[in-house]
Order: structure tokens, then sequence, then C-alpha cells
């Protein structure tokens, strides 16, 4: 097959959610023409609909270096590596780890995901509830004031903005 036959391929995958197979026909069609930023570029997101980060992150550095003149590439990219560091802070928080050697690691992580992708609202999510953990409740609020700016609607961020501001009046006190 030509690598355009494979791209169809990997599109009527896609419609039918059957990604793992599209990944399949995109890979193919690479192989068929390395030098397709375009392609690189659809098999990253499809690698991301697929939750593989690792694979997604590769194609969409291939896309930007084989084609630097689309944006899209670069914040697609931008936005890969901002959710594999909310995944690395989440770890981080998740484990509790009171002696760390450095407490303050997961907020690095999650400003340099907000940097990265200003969009991402889970950033933002779990940027207060670091700062929070350090009883940093003002950094925590002003964390949550952005994603509800960008989720006005959301009753469970409305929820924790208060959650917050009580743990800030008891800390304060």
């Amino acid at each position: 097959m030509s690598p355009d036959d494979y791209i169809r391929q990997a599109y009527r995958c896609i419609l039918r959610s059957d990604f793992a197979e599209a990944i399949v026909c995109f890979e193919a069609a690479i192989s068929e023409n390395p030098g397709d930023a375009e392609v690189r570029y659809r098999c990253s997101i499809t690698y991301a609909r697929n939750g593989r980060l690792d694979k997604a992150i590769e194609h969409a550095q291939a896309a930007v270096k084989l084609d630097r003149s689309k944006p899209e590439y670069t914040l697609h990219l931008q936005h890969l590596k901002g959710l594999t560091l909310v995944q690395e802070a989440k770890v981080l928080l998740e484990a509790e780890e009171k002696d760390s050697d450095n407490p303050y690691r997961p907020i690095t992580l999650l400003k340099e995901a907000v940097t990265l992708d200003p969009l991402n609202g889970d950033a933002y999510v779990w940027l207060a509830l670091a700062y929070s953990r350090m009883n940093e409740h003002m950094l925590a609020i002003a964390a949550l004031k952005e994603v509800i700016s960008l989720h006005p609607d959301d009753a469970g961020l409305r929820q924790l903005m208060k959650d917050l501001q009580k743990s800030l009046q008891k800390y304060m006190h």
C-alpha cells in the first residue's frame, strides 16, 4: 500500500474508534515516508488519545523538527509535555512523602506545565492542591481562580475554592 492508502485506512479506523489500529496504519505510512510532518503530527494525536504520551511526544517532536512553520505542531508538543509534567507531579503528590528531598518539586513541575499549556485546567487544579499542601493558601486560591476562569460553570471547582478559603481562614487564625 502507498502512504496515502495507509493514512486513509488510519482515518477509517479512527472513525470506528479503533485507535490502536489507526496507530499501526500511521506507523506504516511513516515507515514509507518518514519525512511527512503532517502524518507524524496526526500519529502523535492518535497516540495521545490512546494514552501513550511517550510515543505521542516522540512523533510530535519529529513533526516540529520536520516543519517548524506550523504553530499547531509546536502547540501540540507543548500540550503533551505539559500533560507529562502534570502526571509526574500527581505521582509525587499522591505519594505523600513528607520527607521528600524537595517538597516544592510538584509545584515547580506544575508551574512549568501551566507555562507550556495555559489552558490545561488539571495543571491549575493540581497546582492549587500542591500550594495548599505547603500552606501557601493565597497562591492556591490564585491558581484555582485561573482554572475557574477557564471553566466558570464547574461546581466542583467552586466547591474546591470554598474549601481552600476555609483552609486559609483556619490558617490565619
